[in-house]
């Protein structure tokens, strides 16, 4: 089940909603624990029993972890033991196949490789559960003793398969005392419509055409065709996973929670420096407060800066997919980053915002390719197609076909990639005036309608962020 599917909307969300404000408020926290393991058994039936293994056995590490406060030795072993089951299960399921494949080519073995269904919403429910055992253990928060809070901290529906990722101290308060209002709730439905559109209306619309051009295979492609089709890429990545952050932040209000932002219109960053700060915000800060910052930040001189940086990075990959071309992904940015901190920075700020801009999005591109590749010599292989190595051609009929049947949808793409619509969203809503209400209602109507016929129609809806 997912958040951009007609049984969900029509269905699933109605159904939840008339529960959860029917039910007294000391009910709540359970309906919601309830939906959420509903919601997860529909698409993963048998990886419930791991959800809800998570959330027993992190819940009873967290109290342990508390009780042995006063002991510092017996609350670092309860630490690391947790965090060590929590990796475990992590890594068999995500980085099994990968870990047997190159053992197998490293030592001419034959182990023979299971092939296991990645849990939906893995890397998201055990980094949030990461975060919580090891802000218990540093005292920044005081371990949940009731276990259908803390199951609906993990679990929750809005969040599960894709994030933001949500770190307990954010959310602690809001599980025991939060309050549902008409103004939330409209802003909730607001806020889950803006990403349905996202999703529906752009990612799925123009990912159809990075689909198309692939399929084309890599030896038609010109230098034209494969600019297109990552171009295409670009804008599908963005709108599919910013959609359904937005999608959960709007369900999140609808329940009378508040979710921190996942996106902060990257494509129009300053720098690359500027465009992770922007971009899957969520991870990022995981990553500098749990990783970066313990190994010493850039506190301790430049060599230990780097190594911290390389050491983030490599594991930002390896975080979104077992395969060698995630690991290179994330490895390209350590550079591209460390390059920008101690080379490129004063002369990048001198610079005017269109060349920097020009900058910035030429290396993303270029990121996107290794990102969206299965592996590393089908990414060599577009790259030297979108600069013409290899006897490519510079223009072919499919390229001009595709870019010139959707230049309408790559300008939107554009706009919509700019903080003009969330302004203008934001003016049709919170001006206090009465026609720019009922504009707003509408608009809001319209996007509705728009989004369920695209779904009754289109069979291609995939989410690219189920596979992390």
């Amino acid at each position: 089940m997912i958040f951009s599917s007609v049984f969900f909307i029509f269905t699933f969300l109605p159904a939840m909603l008339l529960v959860y404000y029917i039910v007294p408020r000391k009910f709540k926290n359970f309906v919601l624990l309830a939906g959420s393991l509903i919601f997860y058994a529909w698409g993963e039936p048998v990886y419930i029993f791991l959800m809800i293994f998570s959330i027993c056995f992190n819940y009873v590490c967290g109290m342990d972890i508390q009780r042995c406060r006063g002991r510092k030795t017996a609350a670092a072993v309860n630490l690391v033991f947790a965090v060590v089951v929590n990796l475990f299960i992590l890594g068999f399921f995500k980085y099994y196949g990968f870990a047997v494949e190159n053992v197998n080519g490293i030592f001419g073995l034959h182990i023979p490789i299971q092939d296991l269904a990645l849990p939906i919403g893995i890397s998201f429910y055990t980094f949030q559960t990461m975060s919580y055992i090891i802000d218990v253990y540093r005292g920044v928060v005081d371990a949940q003793k009731n276990i259908v809070d803390f199951g609906l901290y993990v679990s929750m529906f809005p969040q599960l398969i894709a994030g933001p990722i949500v770190k307990y101290k954010d959310i602690a308060e809001q599980l025991k005392d939060r309050r549902e209002c008409f103004s939330k709730f409209g802003y909730g439905i607001s806020r889950f419509l803006q990403g349905l559109a996202k999703k529906v209306l752009i990612a799925n619309t123009i990912g159809s055409v990075y689909q198309s051009i692939t399929n084309l295979g890599l030896e038609q492609l010109s230098v034209l065709s494969s600019w297109v089709g990552i171009l295409a890429f670009t804008f599908q990545i963005y709108f599919d996973f910013s959609g359904y952050s937005d999608m959960a932040i709007g369900l999140g209000q609808m329940f009378g929670f508040e979710f921190q932002e996942n996106f902060n219109h990257p494509y129009v960053a300053r720098g690359i420096t500027d465009f992770w700060r922007r971009w899957h915000i969520s991870l990022s800060t995981w990553f500098r407060e749990y990783v970066y910052i313990p190994l010493g930040g850039n506190r301790k001189g430049v060599l230990r800066t780097i190594r911290n940086i390389f050491v983030v990075w490599l594991l930002t990959g390896l975080w979104h997919g077992a395969s060698w071309n995630f690991v290179v992904w994330g490895l390209y940015y350590g550079i591209l980053l460390l390059i920008e901190k101690f080379v490129l920075r004063k002369f990048l700020d001198k610079l005017p915002a269109v060349l920097i801009h020009v900058y910035t999005m030429f290396f993303v591109v270029i990121g996107w390719v290794l990102f969206a590749s299965p592996d590393l010599h089908y990414a060599g292989q577009y790259l030297a197609a979108m600069f013409g190595q290899n006897g490519v051609p510079l223009t072919d009929t499919a390229g001009i076909y595709y870019l010139l049947t959707n230049a309408v949808l790559f300008a939107l793409a554009a706009v919509c990639s700019t903080n003009a619509v969330q302004r203008l969203f934001q003016w049709l809503m919170f001006e206090g005036r009465k026609g720019r209400s009922k504009t707003a209602v509408v608009l809001h109507l319209l996007i509705f309608v728009l989004c369920i016929a695209f779904l009754v129609t289109e069979t291609y809806n995939p989410f690219l962020y189920f596979r992390f």
